[in-house]
């Protein structure tokens, strides 16, 4: 990351035991259509842009008392450059939404809707699918290794 941002706040979301074991396996895109290459070091998340290869998230995870995994804290690239942020609130949903959607194959609608709020609240659900392509992009499956690092 070349201007890391700490991020105000993270997701409140626990995530299972079993699911913080998908998200270590990480993501490696295998076409430009798929947006992220994701891999995890311990108990931190790296989201780099896949045609990039920039780093865009990174986010530390501590187990919480009486199980399940919680981000504790994050950073987010604000190099404009590299990435223009919508709001902190955006940064926020998409950490998640990225999450949720490419590395747990969830449909994860209410993120969805929310970030489509977070990026304009008079863009037409046409112009609110294609931004959230452009940020998701499409996910295959995977066969359970972890990617290399970028």
């Amino acid at each position: 990351m070349l201007a890391p941002r700490p991020m105000p706040d993270v997701p409140d979301r626990v995530w299972s035991e079993s699911e913080w074991q998908r998200i270590q396996l990480g993501y490696r895109a295998a076409s430009m259509d798929e947006k992220w290459t994701i891999y995890a070091e311990d108990d931190r998340l790296f989201l780099h842009r896949s045609w990039t290869g920039y780093l865009m998230y990174e986010a530390t995870f501590a187990k919480v008392d009486g199980g399940g995994w919680r981000i504790t804290s994050a950073l987010v690239e604000s190099d404009p450059e590299r990435y223009r942020s919508a709001s902190a609130d955006y940064d926020r949903i998409t950490l998640e939404l990225v999450i949720s959607a490419v590395l747990l194959d969830e449909r994860a609608e209410d993120l969805r809707t929310r970030m489509a709020a977070a990026l304009r609240t008079d863009m037409s659900s046409t112009a609110a699918a294609a931004a959230q392509h452009s940020v998701l992009g499409v996910r295959t499956p995977q066969t359970a290794t972890r990617p290399h690092h970028p």
